[in-house]
């Protein structure tokens, strides 16, 4: 009697055992590599916010801002692997990893505004470019926006001709590289953590951010001018793990769809105000000579980047292109 009690027992704390282990949260590390008061920054915390509330506490959302866990060059094959469940790269990152169709949002002066970009991104072509990412094990998730991009350097920068020789940083995507060579700029790839310093130092004279990046990093502090060029789109893909997202019980999988659905809308209704705040900011600063384009001088920029299209069309898909013109009813 005394050994069917003890059996009993330890059954009841296998059982409580099993019953606290299933109550441990599904913990989804979520990695990126700016600041946290950033659009992207602040959208990541707003899905945490969400998703945890709406799972009643069996998700739990760890965010990882500023290259804290992985850094640019190294958290895709991080998320590939399984280290890192869900990131929000830029859209520059998926060129390198095979899938160069993303590329297309690298084209300079092929968005004239956000409601054309968005034509995109929530369209068709949107759709098509995320299905590409299920070969490389990645589901996609959503579209955050950040901004159109503005020039930097310590000359002044109004025109083409005045970018020649400069070392500019870009991320790793040869449609950037081919941008600033049009420009007769020197190209040089290099880790978004690594590019305050080495404007500090001189390793590079200048870069293209929107200017909440520009702002958040700094950089005025290490940058005498500032061009308001709007020359491209810097956006980013939020992205998950697909084993790990498919893996997820259906319930759960919904109720984060719909927490990024509405983490999306959060983030890309600040981005315009927080590149205007970043903009002010960088002005009151004193540091960093705001530079506004007269339109001939914007025609002229315009005119020169825009040869960036053709000559990437074998790389970016003939197809993709004419796609986005239709949604956006741009005319080459």
């Amino acid at each position: 009697m005394k050994r069917f009690f003890s059996s009993i027992a330890l059954v009841g704390l296998a059982l409580a055992s099993f019953g606290a282990l299933a109550q441990q949260p599904i913990v989804i590390k979520f990695s990126h590599v700016v600041a946290e008061n950033t659009p992207k920054g602040k959208g990541a915390l707003k899905f945490k916010e969400l998703a945890e509330e709406r799972t009643k506490g069996r998700v739990k959302v760890e965010v990882y801002p500023n290259s804290s866990l992985f850094k640019d060059g190294e958290e895709m094959e991080a998320l590939q692997l399984g280290s890192v469940q869900m990131l929000a790269p830029s859209l520059a990152k998926f060129g390198p990893l095979g899938v160069r169709d993303f590329e297309v949002f690298d084209l300079p002066y092929i968005f004239d505004n956000v409601a054309e970009l968005h034509k995109v991104t929530e369209g068709p072509v949107g759709a098509m470019l995320f299905k590409k990412l299920e070969g490389k094990g990645i589901v996609g998730l959503a579209y955050w926006d950040n901004g159109f991009k503005v020039m930097s350097a310590n000359k002044p920068i109004h025109v083409p001709a005045d970018y020649k020789g400069l070392k500019m940083r870009i991320q790793s995507s040869k449609v950037l590289g081919d941008q600033m060579k049009a420009l007769g700029a020197i190209p040089q790839v290099m880790a978004f953590s690594e590019v305050y310093q080495a404007l500090q130092t001189g390793v590079v004279d200048g870069t293209e951010n929107p200017l909440s990046n520009f702002y958040t990093q700094k950089m005025q502090e290490v940058q005498k001018y500032l061009a308001l060029t709007d020359h491209g789109y810097l956006g980013y893909a939020v992205i998950a793990n697909k084993k790990f997202w498919d893996g997820l019980p259906a319930d759960v999988r919904t109720t984060l769809t719909g927490a990024m659905k509405d983490a999306t809308k959060f983030a890309n209704d600040i981005a315009q105000k927080e590149n205007d705040d970043a903009l002010e900011a960088v002005r009151k600063s004193g540091k960093t000579q705001i530079l506004t384009l007269t339109p001939a001088q914007k025609a002229e920029m315009k005119k020169v980047l825009v040869g960036v299209h053709k000559e990437n069309e074998s790389r970016v898909g003939k197809d993709v292109i004419a796609e986005v013109y239709k949604a956006t009813g741009f005319k080459p």
